[in-house]
């Protein structure tokens, strides 16, 4: 393994131990009053495993496919993810949101599972319709008592680091039977959608 994989094993770890106890230490400041803003915004993305196995698996495809595709997708996931909140800010109707977020973990996990190399042509479209989803489904979910800007910018903040925790896993690729454990992953990654898109129709 190179110093660029184990840097980017590190850094996943990091940002995993980061996501999971910054929100935790900021709530404990709030002495029981509902949090608003920026920190409620970096909650809400870690406050489903709908939204977190589609966001990692953002970044473990894309470290799969490689540069470009590597930071070309997780820019372009958390932009779509913005448009599609404001979209459910301003009560504007996206249809079937809970369908397209399960079904974004069925495509997502099934690409990395068959290790699907599309172009940056059809990949940058395709996990930007689902970052739409993603995005609608955080803004109507905002508390009237948080800033809508920093609500915002906190869940795209929080989509990144996901990105980038799937994107630290992705460097096991280089590891002997890496490619096997990143296509159980992606296996792993489709059970999931598959039980979140059987949650959107019960």
């Amino acid at each position: 393994m190179t110093k660029l994989h184990v840097c980017r094993l590190l850094l996943a770890s990091g940002i995993c131990a980061a996501v999971v106890h910054f929100p935790e230490a900021a709530f404990a400041h709030v002495e029981g009053e509902a949090v608003s803003g920026f920190f409620s915004g970096l909650s809400h993305p870690i406050g489903g495993w709908d939204h977190i196995l589609a966001m990692i698996a953002v970044g473990l495809w894309g470290a799969l496919l490689g540069p470009p595709a590597l930071w070309i997708l997780p820019i372009a996931f958390p932009i779509a993810m913005a448009a599609g909140g404001m979209l459910g800010l301003f009560g504007i109707p996206l249809p079937w949101v809970e369908i397209g977020i399960a079904v974004s973990s069925i495509v997502l996990g099934l690409l990395i599972l068959t290790n699907m190399r599309l172009s940056l042509a059809a990949a940058i479209p395709l996990v930007m319709i689902f970052a739409l989803f993603h995005g609608h489904a955080h803004g109507t979910e905002l508390s009237p008592r948080a800033d809508a800007v920093l609500y915002s910018l906190g869940f795209v903040v929080a989509t990144g680091l996901l990105h980038m925790l799937g994107i630290g896993i992705g460097a096991v690729d280089k590891l002997p039977m890496g490619r096997t454990a990143l296509r159980a992953l992606g296996g792993g990654v489709l059970l999931g959608g598959t039980y979140f898109l059987i949650g959107a129709f019960a």
